[in-house]
């Protein structure tokens, strides 16, 4: 073997070391990222926007992958599990989608319908109430500006059944609302006769506040005649 044919066999040998090296290289960097994010995983995430107590389909979600090491304990890996749920609160396009955002539709007695309001925190029996509880409805209503009627609280639904309490919600007040700063409400739903659930909507809509008394377990409000209208000039 010549000096030309050693010179070629030694470039020969680097070469095939540099590509080595540089093989050894890319797995190093590849096993790098591999410990840093890790296996991924299918998780789903909302389409558009979904109005809060809406019955959920698996097509409203898009199926994506991230890394799982990034994806929280509560994410949902099965859109099939929404089926026939309802939505707790709304729920925001490109939101992951998690287990606390949906529950199980309420079950109804013959009869009852849902009906979902938002209650204010500070003056509803913020985190006592809970799914299975009996509250009294009150609403408290201003005195029109001709005088032809008083102001007064009513008791507009004795014994109402809560089949859900939502999560806090922060809310900024609307044109006709006399709260001028943002506030915190908390969206319940209750099984109720078609007349009370028009009492409660009326209510919703036109009364200054909207007030739930927690009854005790096992307990009820029986109302005599007069007892559901307060006013502070009938006070004895």
């Amino acid at each position: 073997m010549n000096a030309r044919q050693r010179r070629g066999v030694v470039l020969l040998l680097l070469s095939v070391l540099c590509a080595l090296g540089a093989f050894a290289g890319v797995l190093s960097v590849i096993s790098d990222v591999n410990a840093k994010v890790g296996p991924e995983v299918t998780a789903y995430r909302v389409k558009s926007d979904v109005a809060p107590y809406q019955a959920l389909r698996p097509d409203q979600f898009e199926k994506i992958t991230m890394p799982e090491r990034w994806l929280s304990d509560n994410a949902v890996t099965d859109a099939s599990v929404v089926d026939g749920k309802v939505a707790v609160t709304r729920l925001k396009r490109g939101s992951l989608l998690q287990d606390d955002m949906f529950v199980e539709r309420p079950a109804l007695d013959p009869g009852e319908q849902e009906i979902a309001i938002m209650i204010d925190a500070a003056t509803g029996v913020a985190g006592k109430i809970r799914a299975g509880d009996s509250v009294n409805i009150y609403a408290t209503f201003a005195a029109d500006d001709q005088g032809r009627t008083k102001a007064q609280s009513r008791v507009i639904v004795p014994n109402a059944r809560v089949i859900d309490v939502g999560r806090l919600t922060a809310l900024e007040p609307g044109d006709n609302d006399r709260r001028r700063a943002p506030h915190e409400a908390v969206p319940i739903t209750f099984a109720l006769t078609t007349e009370d659930a028009q009492r409660v909507a009326y209510a919703e809509s036109f009364a200054v506040n909207v007030r739930l008394a927690l009854i005790a377990d096992g307990g009820s409000t029986t109302l005599r005649p007069g007892e559901g209208t307060y006013t502070l000039e009938g006070d004895k």
